[in-house]
């Protein structure tokens, strides 16, 4: 490994160089290895770049940028597409919340299921869909019935009761107050259970695709698409499909989460232009230094000069609204969040209630064992994190949380 600037990078022979933005970040081994393998696929380049929330992910590493010409791997892109934040300054300000937080938490879970349980009522679908919803839902309808004629097993999925829900997981949604005492609210959520079926669905196929070829493979999971084959162009489709499907469920539960806030606040307000829904799971075409590239980004946000963008903490850190500074070594993106720096199974062994309890005594928030997996020990500190990308983007405002909703 060779410094250079601003980044660190790794170069082996018969692969792609791999530029790293994880200066006074913890990187894993499996991650660093996981990355070789990635730049190793004669689809990827020129570079990959890595946000300093990297880790170990399925199939690709979370908080990479995989640029690719004329092909995608479909498990780069992962299972859950489209997933992201949306963001919305208030006029309220912190002394217009009530001094207990509690009911302003429990109307945002009534107004937005979320969480799963086993057995036939599912809390985290819609029991009725409502109008709003069902509106939305005729928008996509039309494309999800020409993708469910190429691909009939997606029919059965949870598609127009899961639109304008939360999910599971480290999906929340929060009430924040900005470095001038504003509120904020902002959520975290993607394209729930059918865009998981359809990423489960194509990765699939790209391994059985791939069959005669998938021996030359560093990694299985790494099968995929060339454009041109068989699958590709419905794989775009379908791919595109979800994050559409992703950027309106967030704007509903939005919708939502503000209405429950106006019944908790008397007060009237409005909610300004400062306004941001972003994708950080996803692929779309890109021109870069003079070439067309697919540029997928697992973990990462679209950090255009100018361009705004959401990075959360963990439960209980600070999160920021950022503005990109346009940087064509990362092809212009940014870290998604702080990035796990424990799995969910060697959080819940290591970190106790009490710690997290501690850890969240600021926020009102679950505070039960079966959300230890989310809590701020499990992640990198968030600080470090944006530290290690001050060329990537600009701090607008700094968020700290005071309510937040868990799937």
């Amino acid at each position: 490994m060779m410094n250079t600037e601003n980044y660190d990078l790794i170069h082996d022979p018969g692969a792609v160089p791999i530029k790293l933005w994880t200066r006074g970040v913890p990187l894993e081994d499996q991650a660093r290895e996981q990355l070789r393998k990635i730049a190793r696929l004669p689809v990827v380049g020129p570079w990959l770049a890595v946000m300093p929330d990297v880790h170990l992910g399925i199939g690709a590493t979370v908080g990479s940028v995989v640029p690719t010409e004329s092909a995608i791997i479909p498990a780069a892109v992962g299972v859950d597409i489209g997933c992201g934040m949306i963001a919305s300054r208030t006029t309220l300000t912190a002394a217009d919340l009530p001094d207990s937080l509690a009911m302003l938490r429990t109307r945002l879970e009534r107004a937005i299921p979320h969480g799963r349980k086993p057995g036939r009522r599912d809390p985290g679908a819609w029991e009725q869909v409502p109008a709003s919803v069902a509106t939305a839902w005729k928008g996509l309808e039309a494309d999800f019935e020409r993708l469910c004629e190429w691909h009939p097993r997606l029919a059965h999925t949870n598609n127009a009761h899961h639109l304008g829900t939360l999910g599971t997981g480290n999906h929340f949604v929060e009430v924040c107050i900005d470095e001038e005492q504003r509120v904020w609210l902002m959520l975290h959520s993607g394209s729930r259970g059918v865009g998981n079926a359809i990423g489960t669905h194509f990765i699939e196929l790209a391994k059985r695709d791939m069959q005669h070829h998938i021996a030359n493979l560093p990694d299985k999971d790494l099968a995929y698409f060339e454009e041109g084959s068989k699958h590709f162009d419905q794989y775009v489709f379908a791919v595109d499909w979800a994050q559409r499907y992703a950027r309106i469920n967030r704007t509903l539960m939005m919708r939502r989460a503000l209405a429950a806030l106006a019944e908790e606040i008397p007060k009237r307000f409005q909610t300004d232009k400062e306004a941001v829904n972003c994708h950080h799971n996803y692929v779309q075409r890109e021109t870069h230094g003079g070439r067309e590239l697919f540029i997928t980004r697992k973990g990462a946000v679209s950090a255009k000069l100018g361009e705004l963008g959401i990075i959360p903490g963990s439960m209980g850190a600070k999160s920021y609204i950022v503005r990109g500074l346009g940087n064509a070594e990362s092809f212009c993106s940014c870290s998604h969040g702080a990035g796990r720096v424990m799995s969910r199974g060697e959080a819940k062994r290591r970190i106790t209630l009490t710690e997290h309890k501690q850890a969240t005594a600021h926020v009102e928030c679950r505070k039960d064992a079966d959300v230890i997996d989310e809590s701020p020990a499990a992640y990198k500190p968030i600080e470090q994190v944006m530290a290690a990308q001050q060329d990537l983007v600009e701090i607008l405002h700094t968020l700290r949380q005071v309510v937040c909703v868990k799937g």
